[in-house]
């Protein structure tokens, strides 16, 4: 079973389904024969011959009394014998019934007793089935007689012969319906099915597909499951090549530099020991520019993976966060930007201190990065009902709506040119989220020309709760 396909599987439950109807329709038909046909016609019997029984009970077996219960034969439709003695019965009824004789000693004692004896089963000689009873007729002094009455039963169908013709037709019907209902299911179950295995190859093959389905029920919805996994693959595909792309992108600039200026150095191609400083300088410059991506890559996996354990204690926020603030006096300064801060100074947050302040450190390096000479940049810190709000507004370079939804993804820079005035690595924000995220908390970012962009992080603060939970 294990090695049968699906549309074999149904098959044969279908298969089994129709034979099970058949083999039911003729164990019932062959109930109703037993149950209802040979019953009635037993109860019948049993009715008559005790009735004749009874009228006889007195005087003795006479010829006139014979002849009475013999005019039955006449008017009904059983056989009635008649005799004085059982022995008698050989000579009328002189066949046996499925190859035994007619009386046996056991019936014997039935009949002595005044019971009725039911006799039914094959006779040969008459080549049919034959139901019937023998009843003892009582005297005053004992069993004076014994009438035996008898019928011959009909087959199965001729007891139904009337009702066949029905029971094909109806039959027929019924099956000739349920073919086009289950030819119908059928393609209907199937067809997306062999489609989506076809569709399945073509995505394995990189060609992300999709199934046009307006369907609601679980083909719809496995089709739409399907959609969704190619959408997700083929932007799982599109992220990758742009983290190639990106990767090497910046890889090349550094190395092309410390390349280039190797060379000039080791050539000596420079002017005064001056230009060999700056040289010098510069490769110096990329190679902690490249050990910094190589680091953010490595945390950012950590990150990612769940890897990291987080330090947790209590943060006297505010001034983890001037600390912060004042690792940028040189680069405020020489943009002459106007920082406005709104700080709520008794804050406290349960969290892992370094990770928190490499928020603050990655937030504000991109607020002064992206901050026009002379801007201005807005920060607030404060309680809110459950958590603490940190904010930060500038009125910078504004972000498109389509690039707002992939903040935070590797490499990603809304800054397209990629200048190396903006610097980074692109993995900034990206290390952001997934801190925020190992602290339970949220962040957005919200962009629009006139309101410039606001970043917001939500982080739960220090409560009594938590100090009990640590």
């Amino acid at each position: 079973m294990k090695n049968l396909t699906l549309n074999k599987k149904m098959l044969m439950v279908l298969v089994s389904s129709i034979l099970f109807t058949i083999v039911f329709s003729f164990f019932f038909i062959h109930y109703l024969y037993s149950v209802l046909y040979l019953k009635s016609i037993e109860e019948s019997i049993v009715y008559q011959g005790q009735r004749t029984a009874a009228h006889y009970h007195y005087g003795e077996l006479s010829d006139e009394i014979i002849e009475k219960i013999q005019w039955y034969n006449i008017v009904s439709e059983y056989e009635i014998i008649v005799v004085d003695d059982l022995q008698q019965l050989s000579s009328y009824f002189p066949y046996e019934i499925n190859y035994k004789t007619l009386v046996v000693n056991t019936d014997m004692k039935k009949l002595e007793s005044g019971a009725h004896v039911v006799k039914t089963g094959f006779v040969e000689e008459l080549n049919t089935e034959i139901l019937g009873a023998i009843f003892p007729i009582k005297g005053k002094e004992g069993l004076i007689g014994f009438i035996y009455i008898y019928v011959p039963l009909a087959a199965v169908q001729d007891v139904f012969k009337d009702s066949i013709p029905l029971l094909i037709g109806i039959g027929s019907l019924f099956f000739f319906v349920l073919f086009l209902v289950v030819n119908r299911a059928w393609r209907s179950l199937f067809n997306p099915l062999k489609k989506l295995q076809q569709l399945s190859y073509e995505v394995s093959k990189g060609n992300y597909q999709r199934l046009e389905t307006d369907r609601t029920d679980e083909i719809g919805q496995l089709a739409q499951a399907f959609n969704t996994m190619s959408l997700s693959l083929e932007q799982q595909e599109q992220r990758k090549k742009e983290f190639t792309s990106n990767i090497v992108h910046e890889l090349r600039t550094p190395l092309t530099y410390i390349s280039g200026y190797t060379h000039v150095l080791k050539e000596k191609i420079y002017a005064s020991p001056e230009e060999a400083e700056d040289y010098l300088l510069t490769i110096e410059k990329e190679t902690i520019r490249l050990n910094k991506l190589i680091n953010d890559l490595v945390e950012l996996n950590y990150l990612q993976e769940d890897l990291y354990i987080l330090n947790i204690e209590p943060i006297a926020i505010a001034q983890l966060f001037y600390d912060t603030l004042d690792l940028f006096s040189i680069h405020i300064s020489q943009k002459s930007l106007d920082i406005h801060s709104q700080i709520q100074e008794d804050l406290i947050l349960i969290g892992d201190p370094r990770r928190i302040q490499q928020v603050f450190y990655n937030i504000l390096d991109n607020a002064i990065k992206y901050t026009e000479d002379a801007g201005t940049i807005s920060i607030e810190l404060k309680k809110l009902a459950s958590n603490i709000e940190f904010k930060v507004t500038n009125k910078g370079m504004s972000i498109d709506e389509s690039d707002l939804k992939r903040i935070g993804e590797r490499f990603f820079r809304s800054d397209k040119a990629r200048t190396r005035t903006t610097g980074g690595t692109g993995l900034g924000l990206s290390i952001v989220k997934e801190i925020i995220r190992l602290h339970n908390g949220t962040f957005t970012i919200t962009s629009t020309v006139s309101a410039g962009t606001i970043v917001t992080i939500q982080l739960p603060k220090f409560t009594n709760t938590t100090e009990e939970k640590r």
